[in-house]
């Protein structure tokens, strides 16, 4: 394949060097224009802008830094998430074993925390595990 190095834009007025990129699916050269920063002659959308981050240690810090999420991605909120909903799919357990419901089960995939209530004596030492474990502070009498 022969790539074209430039084209015409503008209604043939503009000349400006021309995207090399390759199509994997149909193995022609990009239409767009590339950019004129591109070292590659690429467009914007196949690299052409080509940042390729910070180089020094200082400034990989700084980029570490400012892309760390806090609080909602961290595995302590992970774990916490997961307890609660093992905690909520426990309960819905106990209301099949009670015949309190009949409606379906939740479907998806589980906590790795889960552990299923089978039985009354399951539902029983539920709920003394979370008495035991509650963490507003001890059972109101």
């Amino acid at each position: 394949m022969i790539f074209e190095q430039s084209i015409l834009t503008g209604g043939g007025k503009i000349h400006c060097p021309r995207c090399t990129a390759k199509s994997k699916r149909t193995g022609e050269q990009c239409g767009r224009p590339a950019l004129r920063v591109s070292k590659t002659q690429k467009c914007q959308f196949h690299g052409g802008r080509g940042n390729s981050g910070p180089k020094t240690p200082e400034g990989k810090a700084r980029a570490l830094a400012a892309h760390t999420k806090t609080g909602d991605c961290s595995k302590a909120a992970r774990d916490a998430d997961a307890g609660v909903s093992a905690r909520l799919l426990r309960l819905e357990d106990a209301m099949h074993v009670l015949g309190m419901t009949t409606a379906t089960r939740t479907r998806g995939r589980k906590p790795s925390c889960y552990v299923q209530v089978k039985d009354v004596a399951g539902v029983a030492q539920m709920m003394i595990d979370d008495v035991l474990h509650r963490v507003d502070g001890p059972a109101a009498d």
